[in-house]
């Protein structure tokens, strides 16, 4: 898991039935692991005990995970998953299933960037891309830089290089002046960020909507040094820190955790499992080896 970075959908208590719906649309996807509600848990987040907290699963070879936390935070089209689809045929079929109960912010059809395109915000709030391009199908989740944010997507991409590590960066476009976007905005960059894909761009557009927690994103660390390096950073909020939560300098969610945070929590021993968690939310950065006391 170590230079994965994972999406990670907060939803209000949707999450296993929002994954078995995507689950459903990629021949490849699987659902991974199911964990629920513990006492200490329940009464934090006031969900019931032994209620689905997470759904881990795969899709088009990304994994992603979603959690029922509560109503406190809302989707928004600023940060989308761009799907890639080989055939027009697989784009009109993903269209048809995401859009219904849902909404489209820019409608199926043909785009001068692809033959055939469309945007959409699905029955739960989550905003896909739908892209007929080369290759796939593949995710990669989409950064829109917007309001105060304006600008800054290339700013992005070299910070989360030095941040993860070299960034390989490709397709990068800009939009014209005859656009009417800021010259030297990015129209859209594709790039590598560790191990994952991601997409950037640029809007100047009056949206009223921004990042937000709903979607975060979460890094594994196979040790205290990367955990504390990651964090020292990214976080840009101290206001925003809580059980290896927070949030950089873009507005954007991250998740600093250890790769054995799931073995040190699946304990078995239900008090044990309790003071894992108590310890856990009295954190703000996670410190692994007071987690591993916790579960002794």
């Amino acid at each position: 898991m170590n230079g994965a970075i994972i999406p990670h959908l907060w939803f209000d208590s949707e999450a296993q039935q929002a994954a078995r719906f995507y689950v459903s649309l990629f021949g490849d996807g699987s659902i991974l692991n199911v964990s629920r509600y513990g006492k200490a848990g329940a009464e934090v987040s006031g969900k019931p005990e032994g209620s689905v907290v997470t759904v881990t699963f795969t899709i088009a070879g990304m994994t992603i995970t979603a959690i029922n936390g509560g109503p406190q935070f809302q989707f928004t089209p600023a940060i989308s998953l761009f799907v890639t689809c080989p055939q027009a045929s697989e784009v009109d079929r993903l269209y048809d299933a995401l859009s219904g109960d849902g909404s489209v912010l820019m409608p199926l059809g043909s785009w001068p960037f692809s033959e055939r395109y469309a945007w959409v915000n699905d029955r739960y709030g989550v905003s896909w891309q739908l892209f007929k391009g080369d290759g796939g199908p593949s995710i990669a989740p989409c950064l829109m830089f917007t309001g105060e944010q304006y600008g800054r997507a290339m700013e992005a991409i070299s910070f989360y290089g030095a941040v993860f590590g070299p960034s390989a960066v490709e397709n990068v476009s800009w939009y014209e002046p005859s656009e009417g976007e800021r010259e030297g905005t990015v129209k859209h960059a594709e790039c590598t960020i560790g191990t994952t894909r991601f997409m950037m761009m640029d809007s100047g557009y009056d949206h009223g909507f921004g990042f937000t927690p709903a979607v975060s994103f979460m890094v594994g660390c196979s040790d205290q040094y990367r955990i504390d390096r990651l964090w020292s950073l990214l976080s840009a909020q101290p206001q925003a820190e809580a059980c290896g939560w927070l949030q950089d300098k873009f507005g954007i969610s991250w998740q600093i955790v250890p790769e054995e945070l799931g073995q040190i929590m699946s304990v078995d021993d239900p008090v044990k499992a309790e003071n894992v968690m108590k310890t856990m939310y009295a954190m703000k950065k996670l410190d692994i080896a007071a987690l591993r006391l916790a579960a002794v």
